[in-house]
């Protein structure tokens, strides 16, 4: 079980505290990080319940789950309690995310096969995306060498190894909830880093 993530669902029709859920959104919104820790502890078990449903594959549903929870901090101004519920407006982005990572996935799949039945060179366009990719990745190793050490470690391990955040723990020999702070922390640093939102 994944801390933070794989949690089960704190009732199917949402959590019951409507109003402390939207007091701490605003909070989010202007920008308070402890804030967003405790609505992270609300709202990660029913995302990563949803996303699970869409994607079908553990390892992706946590990778999303994090995207969601990434989007909802960078996006908390966008919220209108009007419009619904905190909870409902999180799982509507979760939901989202989760069917583009299926489409994105799928269209992955579809290249890969069109490239194995081609015997010449990539056309321009893919080797300019390529390109860009690189130059991306350059951009977001520089932003992971600014975190601190144990911020590093603990998102290198769970995102790029793919490991589980007790499997994280344990190979840094610190508890599960330490790691899930580190990584939460880390994320935010690296959305300030590469300007996401911004």
């Amino acid at each position: 079980m994944v801390e933070g993530v794989r949690t089960s669902p704190r009732g199917s029709g949402g959590t019951g505290t409507e109003p402390a859920e939207t007091s701490l959104m605003q909070r989010v919104a202007a920008g308070d990080e402890q804030a967003f820790a405790d609505l992270y502890d609300v709202v990660a078990g029913p995302v990563w319940g949803v996303v699970n449903r869409v994607v079908r594959n553990g390892t992706f549903a946590e990778e999303v789950t994090q995207e969601v929870l990434v989007e909802v901090w960078r996006t908390a101004a966008r919220f209108k309690p009007g419009k619904g519920s905190t909870l409902a407006w999180v799982l509507t982005i979760a939901h989202r995310r989760a069917v583009d990572r299926v489409r994105s996935h799928q269209a992955a799949l579809d290249r890969d096969d069109r490239a194995g039945r081609l015997d010449f060179r990539r056309p321009f366009d893919e080797v300019a995306e390529s390109t860009i990719t690189n130059l991306e990745q350059q951009r977001v190793r520089q932003c992971l060498s600014a975190l601190t050490d144990l911020q590093r470690e603990s998102v290198v391990l769970a995102y790029y190894n793919g490991y589980t955040y007790p499997e994280v723990a344990e190979v840094l020999d610190t508890a599960p909830g330490t790691v899930k702070t580190r990584i939460r922390d880390g994320l935010i640093r690296l959305r300030d880093c590469l300007g996401v939102g911004q």
